[in-house]
C-alpha cells in the first residue's frame, strides 16, 4: 500500500447523508488520496464536498461487484462502507461478498464514522504499509 491511498466509498440510500457529512469533516486529508465511489454515493461525495471521486455504477447496478473486482485486482487499499443496519437490501448478497473480499485482500475496512474517523487518523494512513498476505494469517 502506498502513502496515497486508494478509497471506495460506498453507502446505503439512508446512510448516504451520513457518508458526505464525514467525508465534508475529513476533506482535507481526503484530497490527498485517489477516491472512487459506487454510482450516487460517489456524486453525493463530490457534490457535498468538492472533492474528486471517480464513480463506478450504482450499488445495486452492479457498482458493488466493481469495487469487488477493484478490491480482487490489488486495485483499492480502503474500503469506507456505511451501510443501513436496520433496513433489509434486496442486493444483500452483493454486500456479503464484497466484505469478504476486502478481508481476503486485507483492505482497510470501515462500516461507520467512528471506525473511518479511526483510519484516518492512523499514523499509517499517510504512509506506505505492507500489510501481512492473508494466505500467511490464515495459515496459523
Amino acid at each position: 500500500m502506498k502513502a496515497r491511498k486508494r478509497i471506495a466509498l460506498v453507502a446505503h440510500d439512508a446512510m448516504k447523508p451520513a457518508l458526505v457529512a464525514w467525508a465534508a469533516r475529513n476533506r482535507e486529508v481526503l484530497a490527498r488520496h485517489e477516491l472512487w465511489g459506487t454510482g450516487t454515493t460517489g456524486g453525493k461525495v463530490a457534490e457535498g464536498t468538492g472533492l474528486e471521486v471517480k464513480r463506478l455504477k450504482s450499488g445495486p447496478l452492479g457498482g458493488d461487484q466493481q469495487i469487488g473486482a477493484m478490491i480482487a485486482e490489488g486495485e483499492l487499499d480502503i474500503l469506507v462502507f456505511f451501510s443501513d443496519p436496520l433496513t433489509a437490501m434486496p442486493h444483500d448478497v452483493d454486500v456479503k461478498a464484497l466484505l469478504r473480499i476486502s478481508t481476503l485482500g486485507q483492505v482497510v475496512v470501515a462500516c461507520n464514522a467512528a471506525t473511518a474517523d479511526f483510519v484516518v487518523a492512523s499514523s499509517l494512513f499517510d504512509s506506505d504499509y505492507t500489510p501481512q498476505e492473508f494466505e500467511a494469517a490464515h495459515a496459523g
